[in-house]
């Protein structure tokens, strides 16, 4: 039997220029492209192009604006998940032990990735996307992005650990500090929130002073909670929310 090649539906079709330039998001609407076209900045297999009605072939055709080639962007999803313990903050595992993929019903869910990790045994938010730009922002040293967590320890904190802890540390790659450290009314937990995205900060931070962490829930990330999403369960988040997550990274006056 001769195993047919999977067409791709956005090469099996043509797009009239000004339509196929506002699908590539490089104008916000056609109107804006017929005034990149007009001004001679499209160019199609390095020819300038000012016919609005020429048809674009995306399997034949290069597209070019200012001499940047532009194609048709994919869909992006943006999914929120509660993640338990004992879930691996990746795709794939090759020891076949439980993903965060596992607890998604979405039929794109293999396009995503996670932005940033936690660890095995860590729960709370993890965001993923198939916005390649947005991880990138969220992830870039320079950038600063909140995360709040319930830190729950071995023993009790007294006046004198707290007032150390609030003051930082230096750890093996480098000085850290927490932003804020409050004691939450429950045994032995902390509400803790950083900025950092060092591989396992909290728990390396709390055993510098003689803690252990027995639980650690990310319970805020970039501006969203875990609100009406229990623990293993996901939601795709709202066109409000991904504006208000790209507006919420600062940039981090230390590294400009």
């Amino acid at each position: 039997m001769v195993m047919q090649k999977k067409t791709n539906p956005i090469e099996s079709q043509t797009y009239r220029l000004n339509k196929y330039i506002a699908l590539c998001g490089s104008a916000s609407s056609r109107r804006n492209a017929d005034t990149l076209i007009e001004a001679g900045q499209i160019h199609v297999n390095g020819t300038p192009v000012t016919d609005f009605s020429f048809q674009v072939n995306p399997a034949t055709h290069k597209v070019t604006l200012r001499g940047v080639l532009i194609a048709i962007q994919k869909e992006r999803h943006y999914i929120l998940l509660n993640k338990g313990k004992d879930t691996i903050s990746t795709t794939k595992d090759e020891k076949n032990r439980k993903t965060i993929i596992d607890f998604l019903p979405y039929p794109f869910k293999n396009e995503l990735k996670p932005v940033g990790r936690l660890d095995r045994n860590t729960t709370g938010l993890i965001l993923l996307t198939n916005d390649g730009d947005l991880i990138n922002l969220l992830t870039h040293p320079t950038h600063l992005v909140d995360k709040i967590y319930k830190v729950t320890l071995d023993k009790k904190l007294n006046p004198e650990d707290l007032e150390r802890i609030q003051q930082g540390i230096e750890l093996e790659d480098g000085f850290f500090k927490p932003d804020a450290v409050e004691i939450l009314d429950v045994h032995n937990a902390l509400g803790v929130q950083i900025h950092s995205g060092k591989n396992r900060i909290v728990r390396r931070y709390f055993e510098a002073f003689g803690f252990q962490v027995k639980a650690l829930d990310r319970v805020f990330f970039a501006g969203l909670t875990k609100h009406k999403l229990p623990r293993g369960k996901s939601r795709i988040l709202t066109e409000k929310e991904v504006r208000f997550l790209k507006a919420s990274v600062k940039k981090n006056p230390k590294t400009t």
